[in-house]
């Protein structure tokens, strides 16, 4: 009897926390995270196993489009060009899934050789992304037999044309299975690169880079910072995410210390219907700043 009890008063808490959260209009969110430019960040597997990540970006496929032949860049942690070479990452990968965490491959970056020129090179495009990376044609990719969750669009150079083309012809893979789609833009909105892909309303995840953008990003004047927030709610995103560095040495400008994200950003911020939760650059920086920041998420 007095274990019933015990369970009826859980039961009890649970649904005040929940009504609580109903009427406080806010809710949990997740991390996801950019992993694969520095050789010293630590494995894939070791970044999710910490338990602070729902979603990690591999980065970036820096060469693809108009001709170009495909290139992977993964810095110091192997190299797709050497057949093999980034095999245990597809083990790894796998682990990551069968904790729940999504893996992403990231398109394009601040550097590298990428661009669109016609719809029929999107298409192109999302054929060997699907066939190389997605299941079309598993253990052709250099992560051996993995499969990944989904694109990010990191898209930051190149051409402003037919990432909507390439976002539709993505998700039309999904009648075979579930491609999940994420963009990356600058605060700055409309974004100069995806805001015709965005307007698709095809994207599942969109990280807003609220960082290296003084005009938006949070810098203790809130209002043209929640301005822009506004603006990125009110688009055809799924789940809005706040983007931002994981150190002050990540970026230029734009870091916010876990306290006042926790204070004075998150509580504003999770009351809108959109909100997915915080993206950060990277797991290179992140000493000990998700795990500080994953309770108010």
């Amino acid at each position: 009897m007095a274990k019933a009890n015990h369970k009826l008063k859980h039961i009890a808490l649970l649904t005040c926390l929940v009504v609580s959260g109903m009427i406080n209009g806010s809710k949990a969110g997740i991390i996801s995270v950019y992993w694969g430019q520095d050789g010293n960040e630590g494995s894939l597997a070791d970044a999710c196993s910490s338990g602070n990540y729902g979603i990690v970006n591999i980065a970036f496929l820096v060469s693809f489009g108009n001709g170009q032949n495909p290139g992977l860049n993964l810095a110091g942690h192997c190299d797709p060009s050497a057949p093999g070479n980034c095999a245990r990452f597809g083990d790894e990968i796998k682990a990551c899934q069968s904790q729940g965490v999504k893996v992403m491959l990231s398109l394009g970056g601040a550097s590298g050789g990428y661009s669109l020129s016609s719809a029929e090179d999107a298409r192109q495009v999302a054929t060997y992304l699907w066939n190389t990376y997605l299941g079309g044609q598993p253990g052709t990719g250099p992560f051996g037999d993995a499969v990944l969750d989904g694109i990010d669009f990191d898209i930051e150079g190149g051409t402003t044309q037919h990432w909507d083309e390439l976002a539709r012809a993505l998700s039309a893979f999904s009648q075979q299975r579930k491609i999940y789609l994420s963009a990356a833009p600058q605060c700055p909105f409309p974004d100069a690169w995806l805001n015709g892909a965005i307007q698709t309303g095809l994207f599942d995840f969109v990280w807003v880079q609220f960082y290296n953008n003084p005009p938006c990003e949070y810098d203790g004047n809130v209002d043209n910072f929640k301005a822009a927030w506004n603006q990125w709610t009110s688009t055809q995103a799924g789940q809005v995410f706040l983007g931002l560095p994981a150190s002050n040495e990540a970026a230029g400008s734009g870091f916010i210390s876990p306290d006042v994200l926790a204070s004075q950003v998150l509580p504003d911020i999770k009351t809108s219907s959109k909100y997915g939760g915080v993206m950060l650059w990277s797991r290179q920086y992140d000493n000990g700043y998700s795990s500080a920041i994953k309770p108010s998420v």
